[in-house]
């Protein structure tokens, strides 16, 4: 049997900041329990604005000669999806909002996401910094999709939720890191017992 791949997206603008911290620390939980992993971070990738050009309501296609259509096709191929971004203004970075802008492909050919394990991850500068409403914004996006969303399993979190204002804060924070682990845990269990 094919073994089961999760992809995580990084919306971040940085490399190696907070947000990619703790996408790794969930990436490294669902590696452990035996499951295929691949990051994507958004700061390393030409994502441009969605001009709605109309062809992508004919064909698995976009005009835009940018990284889109390889990040499209990374989630079309993924059994699961754990996207993480930090909060700007209590929302999603900008970067990753245009990424879900650009995912009209996906739904328009056959709603190509529907039935993926989806989960949030998010990181904000304070504890109650607009992270929940950040990952209400990534769920949105995952229920339109006709994705499966799973939040933190054992502490009835919405997904990871994490502090961090400074570079590595976010590993420090014991209480969120459960939040990321139990949130990967979650969308490992689901996987698992999927046919």
């Amino acid at each position: 049997m094919k073994e089961k791949k999760i992809l995580g997206i990084n919306g971040s603008h940085k490399i190696g900041g907070n947000t990619g911290l703790i996408l790794g620390k969930a990436l490294e939980v669902c590696e452990n329990r035996g499951f295929e992993v691949e990051e994507i971070d958004l700061a390393s990738r030409d994502i441009r604005f969605c001009t709605d050009c109309g062809l992508c309501k004919t064909k698995y296609a976009c005009n835009i000669g940018d990284d889109a259509m390889d990040i499209l096709d990374a989630l079309k191929s993924a059994d699961g999806v754990i996207i993480a971004s930090p909060v700007y203004f209590g929302c999603v970075s900008g970067r990753l909002k245009t990424l879900f802008d650009r995912t009209l492909p996906l739904r328009r050919n056959g709603m190509l996401l529907s039935g993926k394990v989806g989960a949030a991850l998010t990181v904000g500068g304070s504890r109650n910094g607009g992270q929940e409403h950040t990952i209400q914004q990534i769920h949105l996006w995952m229920l339109i999709n006709e994705m499966t969303v799973v939040g933190d399993k054992q502490t009835a979190h919405f997904g990871g939720i994490c502090v961090g204002r400074n570079p590595g804060d976010a590993l420090k924070d014991e209480d969120g890191i459960k939040t990321v682990i139990n949130t990967a845990e979650k969308v490992c269990e689901l996987l698992k017992n999927s046919v």
